[in-house]
């Protein structure tokens, strides 16, 4: 799995989370964004045309070369200033108590391991800073919820380590956060295993 890891599934995902609907989305989560920002899975820089202007720097967190080569384009053409944070988002090799928010598109599925990744994230931010985010997860449906369990191990094969299962909006307040905006849905146009989402934001308490 390798080579299609590293390779053929960054520009997989760079053609299928460039859609109309997913852009919509990404401007609604970016809204409100300013001051200095983390974003968790930077990908291929598909939010970049969406930091309003009251952004004055992001720290890119994305461990895929390939993502970032792919990415060079969509950073040229960014007003706001783009910068590589690190590669890891378990492990984020920033201060303390610095940004005014983090944000994640898609990606908390993703990462291994996420009540460390949420404590890296609540600990790079300012007191009250806050977590915009959109994921997909557990849905709330039993029968949609027994596909997403079956799916689960070959859909992390395939797509990065992407869970199913994972019920976003709980493991964010456990790690610290109150989830002050939410709102859950699934995705229009696709199978209802992969589309459950929870959109928001979240602040450090």
């Amino acid at each position: 799995m390798g080579f299609y890891n590293e390779q053929l599934l960054p520009r997989l995902q760079d053609k299928v989370m460039d859609r109309k609907a997913t852009r919509e989305v990404r401007a609604r989560v970016c809204a409100g964004l300013f001051g200095n920002v983390v974003e968790i899975g930077f990908g291929t820089g598909l939010n970049a045309p969406y930091y309003p202007s009251e952004v004055t720097k992001i720290l890119a967190i994305e461990p895929s070369r390939v993502c970032l080569r792919i990415a060079e384009p969509r950073i040229a053409r960014c007003s706001r200033a783009i910068e590589m944070g690190g590669l890891d988002g378990q492990h984020i090799d920033l201060p303390s108590d610095t940004f005014d928010a983090v944000l994640s598109t898609w990606t908390l599925c993703t990462i291994p391991d996420l009540p460390t990744a949420l404590a890296e994230i609540r600990r790079v931010l300012k007191p009250g800073g806050s977590l915009r985010f959109v994921e997909h997860g557990h849905a709330p449906d039993a029968p949609v919820a027994r596909w997403q369990q079956r799916l689960e191990p070959l859909n992390k094969r395939l797509a990065g380590g992407c869970h199913l299962t994972r019920e976003i909006p709980q493991a964010i307040e456990q790690a610290g956060f109150s989830v002050d905006q939410l709102d859950t849905y699934y995705f229009k146009d696709e199978p209802k295993p992969f589309a459950y989402t929870f959109e928001g934001y979240a602040a450090k308490r």
